[in-house]
C-alpha cells in the first residue's frame, strides 16, 4: 500500500471516530494493522472480553512473531485460566489449558506442568508464586501494566502506538477544498450553492447574475443546514475575541524522540475524546493572513455535508474545533482593539507602598484586583490594598512544625532562620495562595477577606531552594506544583497535601514551571539554571521535550491570557537577556524581541497583558512591546528610584502595574482606567474623623465594608475604626435619633455607630431598565455572561433576550454598566432563541438555562427538550432529552464541559456525557423536583437541591450520596408545597449558600453543617431569589414586596435595603417585583433584577458611595461567628 493510501486510512479512521463509529473504527485499526488503540486494548482486558483482545491482537502479531509477543498472549491466557479456577469453572479451564496454554508447552514444558497442577489444587493461591493473587479486578490491573509494558518494548508496535498529528476533520476539510475548487472553475457560481451530494462534481446550474464571493471567506458547506446531531462547538463565540489552540501534538518539540513510543501515545482514543498522542498539547493555529479577518478556509465545517444524525458531542471550552464559518477577530483583537495607544499602558505612578524588604515576587489578586500579594527577601509576606495604600495582612516566616521537619532543615534553620521567598501566587480564584521559599518549604494559605490569612498546608517540598509554584487542575482538582534547587518538579493536592508526581530528569536546578492546558491535556514546563527546557505530563512517565532556552539562560515560561501565545523571558550568566515567543508547531523560537540589556544584573523578570503587551524589568525601567512587533515600544523609569532589574506584575485587566523599588518598595503605576478605578476606590474609603458624630447622626453614609469584607475599596482605616454595637433589650438595631452613642474608645473621632443604609429614592443610586421591543413576559431566569459585557434572560414564554454592551468613550471597559444603555442584540437573520415546549404550558413549567464558560453557547430548557443554542447566531445546534421527566436545573462539570448534571421533575438527577450521548448515572435522593445544583472543584462534589426544602452531597468522582439535610423551616413560617431551593457555592467552594423563601442559610460542605440563618422580617413576602456577590463578600436577596436586601455574606447582618421605588417607576395598578437576581462577574456592587413585567432592570450604588452600605457592628462581642445554629433575624425597622 503506498505511503499516501496508508495516510487516507488514517483520515478514514478520525472521520469514523469523530462519527462515533466505534466498532468499525476498531475493526479497521484491526484489519489494516496501522494503529494500535491502547485505550480500546485496555477497555477489553479491564472488562475480560479475552476473545475480542485477542482478535483485536491478531491484526498485529502472532503468537510466534517474537519472544514478546508470545508473553503477550501467555499472560492474557493464564489469566483467562486462574480466573476460570477462581470461579471454579474447571470444565472451562481444562478447555482454555487445552486450546490455548499447551501451545506454550513446546517452549517450556516444565512451566505447562506447573500450570496444569494448579487443576488438582482447591484454590490455587496455595501454590507459592500465586499466593498474593487479589481479586479479578487488581490481577487484571496489575497483568495491564505488565502487557503495556511488552507492546511497548515489542518492535512489531513500535510505530503503531501513536496516531499521526492532524487537525481535527481533515478528511472533511480536504472535501471542502476540493468542492470550493470545483465551485471556482464553475462557469456562472452562485452565491450560495446548494450541494447536495458528493458523489459527482458539483457544478452550478444556470446563472443568476451573481458572482459567488471568494471561497476563503464563505466556505460552501456551511451553506448546508446540518440535519441532526451536536456542532462542534469551538471558541468562535460571540464574546471570546481569540480563537482557541487547535488540538495538535508536541511532536515538533521532540529534538530526540525515543524508539520506543510511550506509553502515553495511545492513552487515548483518537478525534474527540481525550487526544491519545504523547503530547497533543503545544500547536496553535498560525497567524492567519493579515488582510483577511476569516479564518482560513480549510478551517470550515464541512460536516454540514458529511454528518448524519449521531450522538453528539461538545469540546472542552478550550478546544477550537474546525467548525466556525462566521469571520473571527484574531489574537485579542475585537473591535475596540484592533488599534492602540501607548495610554492603554500603565505608566502613571499612583502610589508607592513601603514594604520594608526587598521584593521578590507579587501577585495581583485574580478577583479582587486592587488586592497585592507580596514576598520579600526576609520571609514576610503581605497582602496590600493598592487603593488606599494599606497593608491589610502581614506574616512573618515561621516552621508551623518544626518538629515534622527534616534533621536537614532543622539543621539549616537553627543555623540560620533567615528565610527568602522566591514566589508568591494566587490561586486561580483567590481563595488560596502560595508562597515558596529559599528553604525546603511552601506553605499554602487560605484568603478569607480582610486580615483573615489562615494556615492551610505546610510542605517540605523540596531539598535545598523551592524556586518556583504554581497552581494546576490535572485530574479535575487543584494541585500545586513545585520545583527546586535538587533538580525536581513535584505536585501536592491542594487540599490534603498528599504528592501526586515526582519528575525527574534536569541536571541542574529548576529554575521556574509552566503549567498549562490545551484540549484535555494538561501539562508542565520546566526550564533548568543550565537552560535546559522540558515538558511533562501528569503521568510519571519522562520528560517529552529536551530544548534549549536562547543564551543557555536561566529562563521563565508563560502564556498570553487567552492561552494561545507562548513567551519566555530569561538572562545567562554573562547577563544577557532574551526575550522571545515561541512557535509551538516546531518547537522553535519564532521571534526575538530586541531592547533588553546585555549586562542585565540577575533574571530579568517579564509578564503579558491583553493579550497585546509584553512587559520586562530591565536597566532600572520598565520596557514595553507589542507582542506582534520585534521593537521596543516604549520604557518608564517610574520616575526613578528602581533596582537594574526590577520585580514586575500586572493586574489581570492590564490597568495596573506593580514594580519593584530599590528601597524596598513597591511603586503602583496604572493607566487612565486605572486610574478611575483607584480614583472610584478612594471615593469609596470612609474617614470616620472628617466627619462630626451629629453629621452622621443626621445621615448615614453608604459607606465601606467591615472587616469581613475587605474587597475592591475597604481599607485599613475601615477595618481599625472601632465600632460601636447599639443594641436594645429585645437586641433589636434601634433608629441613632433614639439612642445615645456609647463610646467604648477614647479615640472618639474613629468611631462610627452604625445603621441600616436605606434606599428609598431614584437620586439614592444609579439604575437602568434595559430597553426592550419584544413581547413583554416575566423574567424567569437571568444570568451576565462570564465576560460581564452582556445579559442574557429568559422569559416565560420559553424565549432568550441578550442584551449587549459595546466598548466606546462612554464605556471604556464595554462591560455592563448603568451609565450606558445596552443594545437588545438580535442576529442578521432575525431568528430568537426560543425553547422547545413540547405540549406543556410554558408558564406552568420550570425553565432553566446554563451558559458555557467561553459565553459562546446556551444550554436551556422551559419545560420541552434541552435545547443547544448558538450564541453568535441564535442557531438550535440542537436538541435532546424529551420529557418527561423535563428538565429543571442545568449545571455544566467545572472541569470537563463534556458532562452535565440534569435536574429533573421527577425529583432524579441525572449525569449526562454529551460526549458519548448517554446517561452515566442517575442520582435518586429528593423526594420532589429538582431546583438546584452546584459543583464545587476543590471537594469534588455536587450539591443538589429541591422543591422538598432539601440539600444532598454527591461525590463527582463515583456519584455516591455523601450527605443529606433538610431546611429548618422557621417557626411560624409556612413554605409553599413547592417552593423552590436554590444553592450557590462562595468562591471558597466550601461555604455553600441556600437560598429558600423562608430564608438564607450558609452551610459548610460536605457535610452540611448549617453555620447561619436568616429569616426576614415577614412584611416583606418571601424571598424570590438571592446570590452571592463576584467577590462572595455580599449576598443580594430580592423579595416579593419590591425590595432588595443587602447581607454582609460573612455575618448575615443586613446592611442596606434598596425599596422598589427607588429603581420602579410608580404604578399602583400594576404590581411588579424581582423574581431572579444576578450578580455581576467582576464588578461586587453591581447586580441586576429580572421583573415580574418582563423587565430587566441594572442596579448601582452612587459613585460618590462605591458600596451598599457599611457592615453592622459585632452584635454583643459575638463578632462575624460562624456558630452552627446561629439565627440572624432581620431585626424591626423603626
Amino acid at each position: 500500500m503506498s505511503s499516501l493510501s496508508r495516510e487516507l486510512v488514517f483520515l478514514i479512521l478520525q472521520f469514523l471516530d469523530e462519527e462515533k463509529f466505534k466498532d468499525t473504527v476498531h475493526k479497521l485499526e484491526q484489519e489494516s494493522g496501522f494503529f494500535f488503540n491502547l485505550r480500546y486494548f485496555e477497555e477489553m482486558v479491564t472488562n475480560g472480553e479475552w476473545d475480542e483482545v485477542e482478535k483485536y491482537l491478531s491484526g498485529f502479531t502472532k503468537v510466534d512473531d517474537n519472544r514478546y509477543s508470545m508473553k503477550i498472549f501467555f499472560e492474557i491466557r493464564k489469566q483467562k485460566y486462574l480466573e476460570a479456577l477462581d470461579k471454579r469453572d474447571r470444565t472451562k479451564a481444562v478447555e482454555i489449558l487445552v486450546k490455548d496454554l499447551k501451545v506454550f508447552s513446546a517452549f517450556n514444558e516444565e512451566l505447562f506442568k506447573e500450570i496444569t497442577h494448579l487443576l488438582t489444587l482447591e484454590n490455587f493461591r496455595e501454590n507459592e508464586q500465586l499466593s498474593k493473587y487479589g481479586d479479578t479486578k487488581s490481577a487484571r490491573g496489575i497483568m495491564l501494566a505488565e502487557l503495556k509494558k511488552l507492546i511497548e518494548a515489542n518492535p512489531l508496535f513500535r510505530d503503531k502506538l501513536q496516531f499521526p498529528t492532524l487537525k481535527n476533520s481533515r478528511l472533511r476539510t480536504l472535501i471542502n477544498q476540493s468542492l470550493n475548487w470545483q465551485h471556482q472553475l464553475c462557469k456562472n457560481p452562485r452565491p450560495n450553492p446548494d450541494i447536495k451530494t458528493l458523489f459527482v462534481d458539483h457544478s452550478c446550474g444556470q446563472p443568476n447574475g451573481a458572482r459567488a464571493p471568494s471561497p476563503v471567506t464563505n466556505p460552501l458547506m456551511s451553506a448546508v443546514p446540518k440535519a441532526g446531531g451536536f456542532p462542534p462547538l469551538g471558541a468562535h463565540g460571540p464574546f471570546q475575541p481569540t480563537p482557541a489552540a487547535l488540538p495538535t501534538s508536541l511532536a515538533g518539540w521532540m529534538a530526540n524522540p525515543t524508539p520506543v513510543p510511550h506509553p502515553v501515545a495511545s492513552a487515548g482514543p483518537i478525534g474527540l475524546t481525550a487526544p491519545n498522542n504523547a503530547a497533543a498539547i503545544l500547536k496553535r493555529p498560525r497567524t492567519p493572513p493579515t488582510n483577511n479577518p476569516a479564518l482560513d478556509y480549510q478551517s470550515a465545517d464541512s460536516e454540514h455535508v458529511l454528518k448524519r444524525s449521531r450522538p453528539f458531542a461538545m469540546p472542552d471550552e478550550v478546544n477550537n474545533l474546525p467548525v466556525t464559518i462566521l469571520p473571527v477577530p484574531y489574537a485579542g483583537q475585537t473591535h475596540g482593539q484592533s488599534s492602540y495607544s501607548l495610554d492603554d499602558l500603565p505608566k502613571t505612578v499612583v502610589m508607592t507602598l513601603s514594604q520594608g524588604s526587598a521584593v521578590k515576587s507579587m501577585d495581583f489578586h485574580p478577583v479582587q484586583q486592587i488586592l497585592l500579594l507580596v514576598g520579600t527577601n526576609i520571609g514576610d509576606i503581605m497582602v496590600w490594598e493598592v487603593g488606599s495604600g494599606e497593608k491589610i495582612a502581614h506574616k512573618a516566616f515561621k516552621a508551623w512544625d518544626l518538629s515534622a521537619c527534616s534533621m536537614p532543615l532543622q539543621a539549616s534553620l537553627a543555623n540560620d532562620y533567615t528565610v527568602s521567598v522566591n514566589r508568591v501566587v494566587w490561586s486561580p480564584d483567590g481563595a488560596l495562595f502560595g508562597v515558596a521559599y529559599s528553604k525546603h518549604i511552601v506553605h499554602i494559605y487560605s484568603y478569607h477577606g480582610g486580615d483573615d490569612l489562615r494556615d492551610r498546608l505546610e510542605i517540605e517540598a523540596h531539598a535545598g531552594s523551592v524556586n518556583d509554584l504554581a497552581f494546576s487542575y490535572p485530574n479535575k482538582q487543584l494541585s500545586v506544583v513545585t520545583c527546586g534547587e535538587d533538580r525536581v518538579i513535584k505536585v501536592w493536592d491542594a487540599a490534603s497535601g498528599a504528592k501526586q508526581h515526582t519528575f525527574e530528569g534536569h541536571e541542574a536546578p529548576v529554575f521556574s514551571i509552566c503549567p498549562h492546558h490545551k484540549e484535555n491535556i494538561q501539562f508542565i514546563f520546566s526550564t533548568a539554571t543550565d537552560g535546559k527546557i522540558k515538558a511533562w505530563l501528569y503521568d510519571n512517565m519522562g520528560s517529552r521535550v529536551d530544548y534549549n532556552a536562547p543564551g543557555q539562560s536561566s529562563t521563565t515560561m508563560q502564556y498570553s491570557a487567552d492561552g494561545t501565545r507562548l513567551f519566555s523571558c530569561g538572562t545567562n550568566k554573562e547577563g544577557e537577556s532574551f526575550l522571545v515567543e515561541w512557535n509551538e508547531s516546531e518547537g522553535a523560537v519564532k521571534r526575538t524581541y530586541f531592547g533588553l540589556g546585555k549586562r542585565s544584573v540577575g533574571v530579568v523578570q517579564f509578564d503579558t497583558t491583553k493579550n497585546r503587551f509584553l512587559a520586562a524589568g530591565d536597566e532600572f525601567s520598565v520596557k514595553f512591546w507589542d507582542m506582534d512587533n520585534l521593537n521596543l515600544l516604549t520604557s518608564t523609569p517610574a520616575d526613578g528610584g528602581l533596582p537594574p532589574s526590577p520585580c514586575i506584575r500586572f493586574n489581570k485587566e492590564g490597568t495596573l502595574l506593580a514594580v519593584s523599588t530599590d528601597d524596598n518598595g513597591v511603586k503602583i503605576l496604572a493607566n487612565s482606567d486605572g486610574v478611575r478605578f483607584l480614583r472610584t476606590v478612594e471615593n469609596r474609603s470612609f474617614d470616620a474623623s472628617r466627619v462630626a458624630p451629629a453629621a452622621i447622626v443626621k445621615a448615614p453614609s453608604v459607606g465601606p465594608f467591615g472587616s469581613n469584607n475587605a474587597t475592591i475599596g475597604t481599607t485599613i482605616g475601615d477595618r481599625a475604626a472601632p465600632v460601636t454595637a447599639i443594641v436594645g433589650t429585645n437586641n433589636d438595631a434601634r433608629t441613632l435619633a433614639d439612642i445615645k452613642p456609647r463610646i467604648t474608645d477614647e479615640s472618639a473621632e474613629k468611631s462610627r455607630i452604625w445603621k441600616l443604609t436605606e434606599i428609598n429614592e431614584p437620586s439614592q443610586c444609579r439604575s437602568l431598565r434595559l430597553p426592550d421591543s419584544l413581547t413583554a413576559m416575566r423574567v424567569s431566569r437571568l444570568i451576565y455572561t462570564n465576560s460581564g459585557v452582556a445579559i442574557l434572560a429568559l422569559a416565560s414564554n420559553a424565549v432568550h433576550k441578550l442584551w449587549k454592551w459595546q466598548r466606546n468613550d462612554r464605556n471604556v471597559t464595554g462591560k455592563a454598566t448603568t451609565s450606558v444603555a445596552p443594545q437588545l442584540w438580535l442576529p442578521s437573520s432575525g431568528i430568537l432563541m426560543t425553547n422547545d415546549i413540547s405540549d406543556t404550558n410554558p408558564e406552568d413549567a420550570v425553565p432553566c438555562f446554563a451558559l458555557s464558560k467561553n459565553d459562546s453557547y446556551v444550554m436551556s430548557a422551559s419545560g420541552g427538550k434541552i435545547s443547544l443554542f448558538n450564541m453568535m447566531t441564535f442557531k438550535t445546534m440542537t436538541t435532546f432529552m424529551p420529557p418527561p421527566p423535563a428538565a429543571t436545573f442545568l449545571a455544566f462539570h467545572p472541569q470537563d464541559n463534556n458532562i452535565i448534571a440534569i435536574g429533573m421533575d421527577d425529583s432524579s438527577i441525572q449525569i449526562y456525557n454529551v460526549r458519548v450521548d448517554e446517561v452515566k448515572t442517575k442520582l435518586k435522593g429528593h423526594q420532589k423536583r429538582i431546583t438546584g445544583l452546584a459543583f464545587s472543584h476543590t471537594l469534588n462534589v455536587l450539591v443538589s437541591s429541591g422543591a422538598d426544602s432539601q440539600l444532598c452531597v454527591w461525590s463527582t468522582d463515583g456519584w455516591e450520596k455523601q450527605a443529606s439535610k433538610f431546611l429548618q423551616i422557621p417557626n411560624g413560617r409556612a413554605a409553599s408545597p413547592l417552593a423552590e431551593t436554590r444553592v450557590q457555592f462562595h468562591l471558597d467552594q466550601i461555604h455553600l449558600l441556600a437560598v429558600h423563601e423562608t430564608q438564607i442559610a450558609i452551610f459548610e460542605a460536605p457535610k452540611l453543617e448549617c453555620l447561619k440563618q436568616w429569616v426576614p422580617r415577614e412584611a416583606s413576602g418571601p424571598i424570590t431569589h438571592a446570590t452571592y456577590s463576584c467577590d462572595s463578600q455580599s449576598i443580594y436577596v430580592s423579595f416579593e414586596d419590591g425590595s432588595v436586601g443587602v447581607l454582609t455574606a460573612s455575618t448575615l447582618r443586613l446592611r442596606c435595603r434598596i425599596s422598589p421605588a427607588a429603581y420602579l417607576p410608580p404604578n399602583p395598578s400594576l404590581r411588579v417585583f424581582p423574581l431572579v437576581i444576578a450578580a455581576h462577574p467582576s464588578d461586587p456592587n453591581q447586580f441586576a433584577l429580572g421583573l415580574t413585567d418582563g423587565g430587566v432592570q441594572i442596579v448601582e450604588p452612587l459613585e460618590s458611595e462605591g458600596k451598599w452600605g457599611t457592615s453592622p457592628p459585632a452584635e454583643n462581642g459575638a463578632g462575624p461567628s460562624t456558630t452552627s445554629g446561629v439565627t440572624g433575624s432581620e431585626p424591626p425597622q423603626r
